[in-house]
């Protein structure tokens, strides 16, 4: 099952209240950027793509902390009867389809094993063949930080200010512009070119 974008945004709201930040405006443009994608590409759902934006770091809600959005928004979809919602909470984090290659730590809250929630995440990666939605949240994800679009440069550097570099974020890299390529080709134009206030963001 496919949530309403009306579902979507009153849980972007509860969880706003559960757990303060931007994270939730941060899933917003996600989602819009995803309905502009989709739109202009063939076959593809916008209300679907908006919804799956919105939702995919509905898992910050409970603590906001680290990777551990990443499991805790599959759990939550899947007790939501949403598996499709619940498999982009996994797969938005890996446009290379790897656990490590991704930013952020695991072990940040005491009570919780890290590295096993880590292998989790893991084993339910391996069972998942990417689409074109898993490939367009990936890409809407490195578009639009929690104040508007910008350059997938900029959102990069947010993260690599915020987490530190490693040794996985080069091929993480390239294959978010190979999805930009991809879609772009579909659409036949810039993907910068559908989204609001990309210079504005980008260099203020």
């Amino acid at each position: 099952m496919i949530p309403t974008i009306q579902q979507a945004e009153a849980w972007l709201q509860e969880g706003k209240k559960m757990t303060p930040g931007l994270w939730d405006d941060h899933c917003r443009y996600v989602g819009q950027a995803a309905r502009a994608i989709a739109e202009r590409v063939s076959g593809m759902d916008p209300d679907k793509a908006q919804v799956l934006g919105m939702l995919h770091d509905i898992g910050r809600r409970f603590s906001g902390k680290g990777n551990l959005h990443i499991i805790d928004g599959y759990h939550f979809m899947m007790e939501q009867g949403c598996p499709e919602v619940a498999r982009i909470c996994l797969t938005h984090s890996f446009p290379y389809q790897d656990v490590n290659y991704c930013f952020g730590p695991w072990d940040v809250l005491p009570e919780r094993d890290g590295e096993e929630e880590k292998e989790r995440v893991s084993q339910l990666l391996k069972e998942i063949t990417y689409d074109e939605y898993d490939r367009l949240i990936q890409l809407c994800d490195a578009l639009a930080t929690g104040e508007g679009f910008c350059l997938l440069e900029k959102r990069w550097i947010d993260l690599i200010m915020r987490y530190g570099p490693n040794e996985y974020m080069i091929p993480r890299w390239k294959a978010t512009y190979e999805i930009k390529d991809s879609f772009e080709k579909k659409m036949g134009i810039s993907i910068y070119e559908l989204l609001p206030g990309v210079k504005e963001n980008t260099f203020a």
